[in-house]
């Protein structure tokens, strides 16, 4: 017999990957603050330079747009270390989730007879019917031995 879960859906639907769902919320909404200043500042130095771009020498124009340019730059870089650092905050958040259910699908597997379960989305899975899929069995056993 086959049948299909969807371990993102899972991870997402138990009681602890909601929790950890919240927990990366807080830290991606704490990095997008930290993150304003910079971007104000940006926003602030390009409004004025568009004010002045005409009436400056070009050597201050040049060390404007190349402040600007330094400041652009200091942005990306903090984006990529803030999306690194959420990357990092979420296999540590997820992962231990998602080890847990895979041991609950290999689990019911063996104890449902399954002979073979797929998880959705998966290369080669064309069409299977939706109630084939164990999702929700599987969040329920997730969240029963939590």
């Amino acid at each position: 017999m086959l049948f299909r879960s969807d371990l993102d859906l899972a991870v997402s639907s138990t009681t602890e990957g909601k929790a950890a769902r919240d927990e990366l919320e807080r830290k991606k909404r704490e990095a997008e603050q930290s993150l304003q200043p910079l971007i104000e500042r940006y926003t602030i130095m390009a409004k004025e330079f568009e004010a002045q771009q005409f009436v400056l020498s070009d050597d201050a124009r040049f060390q404007k747009q190349l402040d600007l340019q330094e400041l652009r730059n200091e942005i990306e870089h903090k984006q990529k270390q803030l999306q690194g650092q959420l990357e990092v905050a979420r296999e540590r958040l997820v992962g231990p989730l998602r080890t847990k259910l895979v041991e609950i699908v290999e689990s019911m597997g063996r104890d449902d007879g399954f002979s073979v379960i797929m998880m959705r989305n998966t290369p080669g899975l064309m069409y299977t019917r939706e109630a084939l899929d164990i999702t929700d069995r599987v969040i329920q056993k997730f969240n029963e031995k939590g």
